[in-house]
């Protein structure tokens, strides 16, 4: 059967249309209020996520454990509304980081730990000036 250019267009976005309506979840387990997710465990109102468990509010995510309101975020674990961050851990309100550990308000970071505006703070004061900022910000970590 042959298709030209006009029929695979119209195929296409046909296709596109049946997936944006869907709210399917294939393959998830015990996730709720998500849309579009894939193999997801224990998610809630996540939206075209990955193999994410225990994730809340996320979208666009993949790999991802306990995160929250999390947006192109991938293989990272307990980070909290962070955006486009990759292999990293324990990550909020940061942007482009990659394989970082406890970073609060950093951008474009790669291989750092304790950081807050990317700048470097030894363990205790990190914990000390992360905890006050979170109070003061309302940014509940569950």
């Amino acid at each position: 059967m042959e298709i030209n250019k006009r029929d695979f267009l119209k195929s296409l976005g046909e296709l596109e249309r049946q997936f944006k309506s869907s709210g399917d979840n294939p393959g998830s387990y015990r996730s709720e209020g998500c849309e579009r997710c894939t193999e997801c465990m224990f998610c809630t109102s996540c939206t075209l996520c990955y193999k994410c468990t225990y994730c809340a509010r996320c979208a666009n995510c993949t790999h991802c454990t306990h995160c929250q309101d999390c947006v192109d975020t991938h293989k990272s674990s307990y980070c909290v509304q962070s955006k486009g961050c990759t292999g990293s851990s324990y990550l909020i309100l940061s942007q482009n980081c990659a394989d970082c550990t406890f970073c609060f308000g950093c951008v474009g970071l790669v291989r750092k730990d304790f950081h807050i505006l990317n700048q470097p703070y030894n363990r205790n004061t990190y914990f000390a000036i992360v905890a006050r900022l979170k109070k003061e910000l309302g940014i509940d970590v569950r």
